[in-house]
């Protein structure tokens, strides 16, 4: 699978995709109300400039502004997110990243959590069959 560039995002640059994610589309005053310790609005309108050139965010005019909008769908970022999570923390492993999951939040599981994940693991031994 081809590496995704959404994995080489800085840390920054994933907090405004995922104030645009939220909101659907913003602009860049929005997105600066939306990230937690804003840096300056040039700051904000300089990253979310970079983030149009390297292809995440497009735009529209609605008047005297620029609204910005995601390119790729939110599924799809999520999905990379997580491979990054993984490899990253789990050395790759899924089996690792679930466990450490189900570690986390073992106590706020319902039994209707647990059937879901009973379910998808009984579909991916199916599926690798």
């Amino acid at each position: 699978m081809p590496k995704s560039p959404y994995l080489d995002l800085s840390r920054r640059e994933r907090q405004i995709m995922d104030v645009v994610y939220r909101l659907g589309r913003a602009g860049v005053a929005e997105v600066r109300e939306g990230m937690p310790d804003p840096p300056s609005y040039s700051a904000v309108r300089a990253m979310v400039g970079k983030l149009e050139t390297k292809g995440f965010l497009t735009h529209e005019e609605e008047g005297p502004r620029y609204v910005y909008m995601p390119t790729m769908p939110r599924e799809e970022a999520r999905e990379t997110a997580l491979q990054r999570m993984v490899r990253t923390f789990f050395d790759g492993s899924v089996a690792k990243a679930a466990a450490a999951m189900l570690d986390l939040d073992a106590a706020e599981l319902t039994e209707a959590d647990l059937d879901e994940l009973a379910a998808r693991i009984e579909d991916a031994r199916k599926r690798g069959r």
